[in-house]
């Protein structure tokens, strides 16, 4: 059975992704399906995780980019291939140009975080960085494109990029055959239309369930304008799936084969991180952890066997300690109290036995006495404390007013 839905550029058929997968072979790995106890018992039926975060680059991206610069005629090839990218589409572009002896200029923002410009250089890409944002390095890369006559490559709005992302829900039906529903993130849409394309035409029955940031969410108006729109400003922690608009290509696909679109916040961005580093050992980035997320917001939404995609694991290591600091926080495993007490010899050592009995774990003490609206024998603290959870938030504070102390906030 042949499913095709067309774009400007052409269609994009299930022929389409297997030719790609026929081309991926021995380039891009077929990855793990990972179960998960936790996400199975709050859904209600298995929950298994694609771990394309385990890919080579870590991301689905090398799919795509290596459909598309294999596709190119050899003229092409000789004139090399421009991208632009902050992190993913960078790496797989690099390492697929590399495979196929053509030269790659990748341009990246100034503010990239330097493990990724650092892997795109490795896998043999020369790398110019240029702007601050996405929008300045794609300009940037499109006027190298018609000054040198190198073939652009886009992140996800063309069909051969389609057609290499797709490969990622052939696995999914190889592996999980009973599929009820797929979740998957969504940036610019080329994965979610890939996947759509293959999974709805051999089963059409599966549901497909698209997952972007709240705060860079261009699908939901554009699916309701009927045509592609513009985000002003998106702004997202999600670094992978923040996208203004959604391509022409992949946009006709969403429309036509994806059943819903469905938004995230950071709080569930962060928490979902964190779940797939401690329940399921994987490091995953925001935006491949926002099918997750979109499974914790709503568990009872989502019909079973659930494959939830895990797009990328490329996440820069200073915004890892962020994130997992904020989901610890969205989860309620810090507190901040601040209260004041007599200021005297011990107090604030008396205090601290408080916290101790009731094994709240100090992060950051502030003492202050100088404050003018404190009392002549008054000094105020605040504490930053690492708990295990709301119950035992719940517990700390009632520790603190059993032992006589107003806690202010």
């Amino acid at each position: 059975m042949s499913y095709s839905t067309a774009g400007p550029l052409g269609p994009v058929t299930l022929d389409d992704v297997r030719g790609a997968q026929k081309m991926l072979s021995g380039v891009a790995r077929v990855t793990a399906m990972e179960g998960s106890r936790y996400l199975s018992q709050l859904v209600g039926a298995p929950v298994h995780l694609k771990c394309e975060n385990l890919q080579r680059t870590g991301s689905f991206k090398l799919r795509g980019a290596y459909v598309r610069i294999a596709g190119l005629l050899p003229e092409e090839r000789a004139a090399g291939v421009v991208a632009a990218s902050a992190g993913n589409h960078a790496q797989g572009v690099a390492l697929a140009s590399s495979l196929l002896g053509v030269r790659s200029t990748v341009f990246m923002p100034r503010s990239a975080p330097l493990p990724k410009i650092s892997a795109t250089r490795d896998y043999g890409a020369e790398v110019r960085l240029h702007g601050q944002v996405v929008d300045e390095t794609l300009a940037a890369a499109q006027e190298y494109a018609a000054e040198t006559g190198a073939v652009f490559i886009h992140p996800f709005d063309h069909p051969d990029v389609i057609a290499g992302q797709g490969t990622v829900g052939l696995e999914i039906l190889e592996q999980c055959p009973e599929v009820r529903t797929v979740v998957v993130g969504i940036g610019g849409g080329g994965l979610i239309a890939g996947i759509a394309v293959a999974v709805k035409a051999v089963r059409p029955d599966v549901r497909i369930v698209g997952v972007q940031a709240a705060g860079a969410a261009a699908y939901p108006p554009s699916l309701a304008a009927g045509r592609p729109v513009s985000v002003e400003n998106p702004a997202t922690m999600a670094d992978g799936i923040k996208v203004g608009r959604p391509g022409d290509v992949p946009f006709g696909i969403v429309g036509d084969l994806v059943d819903e679109v469905r938004t995230v916040t950071e709080d569930e961005l962060s928490t979902a991180l964190l779940l797939c580093l401690e329940r399921a050992k994987l490091v995953v980035e925001p935006a491949g952890a926002s099918p997750v997320a979109a499974l914790l917001s709503d568990p009872g939404a989502f019909e079973g066997p659930v494959v939830a995609v895990l797009s990328g694991g490329n996440v820069d290591p200073v915004l890892m300690q962020g994130v997992l600091r904020h989901g610890m926080a969205a989860q309620g495993r810090y507190l901040a109290v601040r209260l004041r007490l007599t200021d005297r010899p011990g107090a604030l050592a008396t205090l601290l036995g408080v916290l101790s009995a009731v094994d709240a774990n100090v992060l950051d003490v502030s003492h202050v006495r100088t404050d003018p609206r404190l009392g002549l024998t008054e000094a105020e603290v605040e504490l930053h404390l690492e708990t295990k959870g709301p119950e035992h938030c719940a517990e700390v504070g009632r520790a603190l007013r059993d032992a006589g102390y107003t806690v202010m906030s």
